[in-house]
């Protein structure tokens, strides 16, 4: 009897991991969706400033595409708590990085962009680094939701400094708005990570403890670094690339969440010499696609939201003429100190 409870409560878990892998490939899929969406909205809306948080929110979501994008992405937050709360935290983030080869085929088909070799070659061996750390993962079983708190707090605590250098440094350094939109990618990546470590980490609370399990500081923290990631990422969109700020965001995101779930809930490692040298070829092939991900052709057009005008941020020519971007202009009054277009608001 004992026996056969054993095997039922084994088979338990592996149905519960096989869901959760599931939830994570169609998590995958609306995220990269609910962000090429985003981006078509986010070039079209006022630029985002962090002085005034509410009027760019509002600015961003009178944007039809990025409303839609919003709703999309909603949609995958819910396949991303339910995959946590099956699967362990690094197997999910995984499958949400290998989904990232998705990226280029929905820009290519979907939304107009033509992805270049190096592209191709970025996002595939992204895929298959991510691939081959998966594939030496030591066999788990459940969801793997219990944690150190000091690990917990060091590590997020560590990660959520980092994304405020990378917020305002750049900005303070007086880089190109390309720069900053990349650097604001890899920051909103980071704290997305941060967000998802939290709520991995409120999903064993809330099994442990049920609704009490919400009276945690992992709550605020889980908040605090989507709204902040929410605001980075809209602005990273406007200012850089959208397949490379998508995919480095993406990339810097599913990084925190494999190396959450190793350092704060002990996922298990590769022990033998040949998952180690795998594992440590896939973490190379990571690097190598962050490397080969630069900007794509641009879409031909972008459209703007209804009632607003078309607008994007543009950039100077050789002779000082301000040139367009993405193929919409946007009213300016002239050029600041740094050498960046002065909109016209209202």
């Amino acid at each position: 009897m004992v026996r056969r409870a054993s095997r039922a409560q084994t088979r338990l878990m592996d149905i519960s991991i096989e869901l959760g892998i599931l939830f994570a490939l169609l998590c995958a899929f609306f995220t990269n969706l609910a962000y090429l969406f985003k981006h078509r909205g986010a070039v079209a809306a006022p630029p985002v400033d962090i002085r005034h948080p509410v009027a760019s929110a509002a600015g961003l979501f009178r944007s039809r595409w990025f409303a839609i994008g919003w709703l999309v992405a909603v949609v995958a937050w819910i396949f991303h708590v339910l995959a946590l709360a099956m699967a362990p935290l690094s197997v999910v983030q995984v499958l949400l990085a290998a989904g990232l080869v998705l990226l280029a085929v929905m820009a290519d088909r979907l939304f107009g962009f033509t992805i270049g070799k190096r592209q191709w070659a970025g996002l595939t061996a992204m895929a298959v680094g991510m691939g081959l750390i998966a594939i030496t993962r030591p066999v788990v079983d459940g969801a793997h939701s219990t944690f150190s708190t000091s690990a917990m707090a060091a590590f997020d605590g560590g990660l959520m400094g980092l994304s405020a250098l990378l917020i305002f440094g750049p900005r303070l350094l007086g880089a190109r708005a390309k720069g900053q939109g990349l650097a604001l990618g890899v920051a909103s990546g980071l704290l997305f990570g941060v967000s998802n470590v939290a709520l991995k980490a409120l999903t064993g609370l809330l099994g442990d403890h049920g609704l009490v399990g919400l009276v945690s500081p992992w709550l605020l923290v889980a908040a605090l670094a989507s709204v902040t990631a929410f605001y980075a990422s809209a602005r990273a969109l406007q200012d850089g690339e959208a397949v490379s700020v998508i995919a480095i965001t993406g990339i810097a995101a599913n990084s925190v969440g494999i190396a959450g779930g190793i350092v704060v809930f002990g996922d298990p490692i590769p022990g033998d010499t040949l998952g180690i040298v795998l594992g440590a070829i896939g973490l190379l092939l990571i690097i190598v696609a962050a490397a080969l991900t630069p900007a794509p052709a641009r879409a031909a057009r972008v459209e703007a939201a209804p009632g607003a005008e078309p607008a994007v941020a543009p950039d100077r020519t050789t002779d000082g003429r301000l040139a367009p971007r993405h193929g919409y202009i946007r009213r300016v009054r002239g050029i600041d100190t740094r050498g960046r277009p002065i909109e016209v608001r209202g």
